[in-house]
């Protein structure tokens, strides 16, 4: 849902997922605290891509020499029948994770390496892609600092992820969000403006963010109760994944036919699984 505060020069975007990052993060089991900052770039995907109004992809990433190695989100524009939506992965080596004795920090499970965003439009524009560093602080420092290095506009974000529990289930759903807080591009501003709304924003606690029974309007009353904040309609985020057996196929023709004899199960069928969304597409051996 975005917003702005009226006269302040600032805007700001909140995003709450929850059946879409179940639905995300279900695919692949991962110790609590990487699968927390997996959701986390989940929601920083989602905020940064719905902010540029994408009708393509962007995708939010970070690679490093930490346990936790990869993590990547895709967020998806709508267009061609299919609706905004968000996928994501992330890549822990167990037999590191293991050596650690208590909860490891975000600096420890990551290691050193970088956040890129890459930006890719679907029609015109050129593909953008910014890299930063990662900031020990976790994924949302990380994300400021490439908004202050790339765009030089000021910016706050906030994230958060957590477990969620069902009745007879053994495995929990897991919930994300977000809120960001940024400098409205040559908006008429006061610096104190800033200062004065970011430290209000900086206030909001996890929880918050991710109560599903606090609606997102409420929420930025508790933070901005003084100011005249200004909502727009909130919008659905989906699930979505663009996996193609074809485009996987096509792939598999540039093989050699030795190579891709390597590949195929003793049945002859060549078996692939998308890590995003567990589909495994099979392709006949024939058809290549």
């Amino acid at each position: 849902m975005p917003f702005d505060v009226v006269g302040a020069g600032i805007r700001g975007r909140f995003v709450r997922l929850d059946a879409t990052s179940a639905r995300a993060l279900g695919v692949h089991a991962l110790a609590e605290p990487a699968a927390r900052i997996a959701g986390e770039v989940l929601a920083l995907a989602t905020l940064l891509g719905t902010a540029l109004k994408l009708d393509g992809r962007l995708t939010a990433q970070t690679k490093s020499d930490g346990p936790l190695d990869l993590i990547a989100a895709d967020y998806y524009g709508a267009g061609d029948g299919k609706p905004k939506g968000v996928r994501g992965f992330a890549r822990l080596h167990e037999e590191d994770y293991s050596r650690f004795a208590a909860e490891p920090s975000f600096g420890e499970l990551t290691g050193a390496g970088s956040l890129a965003i890459t930006i890719e439009p679907k029609r015109g524009g050129q593909t953008y892609q910014g890299i930063v560093e990662l900031s020990p602080k976790g994924i949302a420092a990380s994300a400021e600092t490439y908004f202050e290095q790339s765009e030089q506009l000021p910016t706050l974000i906030r994230l958060a992820a957590a477990p969620v529990f069902n009745k007879g289930s053994k495995e929990p759903s897991w919930r994300a969000a977000g809120l960001m807080l940024q400098v409205t591009p040559g908006a008429t501003r006061h610096e104190d403006d800033w200062d004065r709304l970011s430290t209000l924003a900086a206030t909001v606690e996890d929880v918050e963010l991710l109560d599903t029974g606090l609606s997102a309007e409420t929420l930025l009353w508790r933070l901005f109760n003084q100011e005249e904040v200004r909502v727009f309609k909130a919008e659905p985020i989906a699930f979505r994944c663009d996996c193609d057996g074809e485009r996987i196929a096509a792939v598999l023709r540039s093989y050699s036919e030795e190579e891709r004899a390597g590949l195929a199960d003793p049945d002859g069928m060549l078996r692939a699984r998308c890590e995003f969304c567990g589909t495994v597409h099979e392709i006949e051996k024939s058809a290549l």
